[in-house]
């Protein structure tokens, strides 16, 4: 069990993994004090995405562009489907926006939403809402590149 430790040594060895390692565990309270930061700014783009967005992320099974209702599509044969990242409580919200941040699928997040019409109601394809875009927009610039240059700073605070 122990020579699970093993490369532990290569830590004493090696000063510059050393220097690294210190650095890190010495900005913990650093990266906390961001985490939390970033924590309350997505928790008020998460309100604010559920003010704004709350039930409308509905779609037909069969064609979401054409049938609108929950009513015409279960006619159709269809179910009336929500996206799997949507605004509907904070909780998803936030995930959502995590989604968002990590600029890994934010594109299709954001058709949805610049497509959403109203509450109950399905997208409208060429829907165009500057109001989404430009949301999206301050979001990423926000969520993305101006907390991880927070991050960064933190750490490089440490090792200087």
């Amino acid at each position: 069990m122990l020579r699970t430790l093993r490369p532990l040594r290569f830590l004493t060895h090696n000063i510059g993994m050393k220097l690294i390692v210190n650095a890190l565990l010495g900005s913990v309270g650093g990266i906390t004090n961001v985490l939390l930061v970033v924590a309350v700014v997505f928790l008020i783009f998460a309100i604010l995405f559920v003010n704004l967005y709350k039930g409308r992320f509905f779609y037909c099974s069969l064609d979401p562009y054409i049938l609108h209702t929950a009513k015409d599509c279960e006619y159709a044969g269809g179910s009336w489907e929500l996206y799997d990242h949507n605004f509907d409580t904070a909780n998803r919200a936030w995930t959502t926006l995590y989604i968002v941040a990590s600029l890994e699928g934010w594109p299709d997040i954001m058709v949805q939403t610049v497509e959403s019409t109203s509450v109950d109601f399905g997208p409208l394809q060429g829907q165009n809402s500057i109001k989404a875009l430009i949301l999206f927009q301050v979001f990423i610039y926000l969520g993305s590149f101006f907390f991880l240059n927070f991050f960064i700073g933190v750490l490089f605070m440490k090792f200087n």
